[in-house]
């Protein structure tokens, strides 16, 4: 077998090749100009395993493994590093790092989505940028109507809104910026629409995101999000890892008899929480018990809070039902437990 560290940037990557048949070492730097790394690679001869950290901008390297019939294994960054003891740190050191790790088997393996599963979440994704663009026109406009007295609000967006927005008075910049910022919109607003329609399609092909659907306040975007981002639910110990991975857990600094909580650490996808955040809203007018718990937190602990707390309960509701793939009210019959009945004491003699 020949293993393979390979420490991967953008324009270049250090190896370090491992045969255990032979034992022999090679040490090289390879350009990602030209086909050079292709022909290094398929040279190799018998099984080969390349370890790499996960990084971006890789999925060239990912395809090129694959259509060479090498298996690719991408290792978890942090704890990579966490794992070599000297703070001096070069490409060279990075690749015999690696090689270490794959060799000893101490390779702390990363799940990585297949093909498919990464052309959905590109299609969520730019759904997503697409809303934040519309977002950024929308407050553009906002901001030209209130300079002029014009402060409807959400009813800017009707027509009666948009016909006085049209109807203002303004300078011949002002004007071209208000013209195409309108046009942009409507252009956004159609793109948008049709994205919508292909999630929609897609979670309806999708058995687990069916099954999310049926939970109050949960739509297609927040139901295929959930299904791409956590990938194979089996993969998760119990729900408080879900929530770590998804960076929903609060910050923890602990040392003797002192434990304070901090902050959510948000080491996770920043867009499975934002549709989490905006479902958790939803689904907190939408269902009775989330409604009570979101209520009392919002007493106490006020708004922020209380979103990032029913976005974590809801989390935790989505993640049972994939992992026992039931729906809804089956989740509910469950959580109804019925109340032990009191036996009378016996009476005395």
């Amino acid at each position: 077998m020949t293993l393979v560290g390979c420490d991967l940037h953008t324009r270049k990557q250090q190896v370090a090749v491992l045969d255990t048949e032979t034992g022999a070492m090679d040490e090289r730097q390879l350009s990602h100009a030209g086909d050079a790394v292709e022909q290094f690679y398929r040279a190799l001869s018998g099984p080969v395993t390349v370890g790499i950290e996960s990084t971006g901008y890789a999925l060239w390297f990912h395809e090129l493994m694959q259509r060479l019939g090498h298996t690719l294994l991408v290792g978890e960054a942090a704890k990579i590093r966490a794992m070599v003891v000297r703070k001096t740190k070069t490409d060279r050191r990075d690749a015999l790092h690696l090689l270490d790790l794959l060799k000893h088997e101490r390779f702390p393996l990363v799940w990585i989505p297949d093909p498919a599963t990464r052309d959905l979440r590109a299609l969520v994704t730019h759904r997503m940028r697409l809303v934040r663009m519309r977002t950024m026109v929308k407050n553009g406009l906002h901001a030209i109507a209130m300079n002029r007295r014009l402060t409807l609000g959400p009813s800017l967006w009707s027509q009666r809104g948009l016909a006085q927005l049209q109807g203002l008075a303004l300078a011949p910049h002002t004007t071209q910026r208000r013209d195409e910022s309108l046009q942009l919109l409507t252009w956004l607003t159609a793109r948008i629409a049709a994205l919508d329609d292909r999630v929609a399609a897609a979670a309806q092909a999708d058995p687990g995101a069916r099954l999310l659907l049926t939970h109050p306040g949960v739509g297609p975007l927040t139901a295929l999000t959930t299904v791409l981002v956590l990938g194979p639910v089996s993969r998760f110990p119990d729900s408080k890892h879900v929530v770590s991975y998804t960076g929903l857990a609060p910050a923890v600094h602990a040392s003797a008899d002192t434990c304070r909580l901090g902050q959510i650490t948000k080491q996770g996808s920043p867009l499975l929480r934002f549709v989490l955040g905006q479902a958790g809203l939803i689904a907190a007018h939408a269902e009775v018990d989330l409604t009570r718990h979101y209520r009392t937190l919002l007493r106490r602990r006020g708004r922020p809070k209380a979103i990032v707390a029913i976005a974590r309960k809801l989390l935790v509701r989505l993640y049972i039902m994939l992992r026992d793939q039931i729906d809804y009210e089956e989740f509910r019959r469950r959580g109804r437990t019925p109340r032990r009945q009191e036996v009378p004491p016996p009476a005395l003699a």
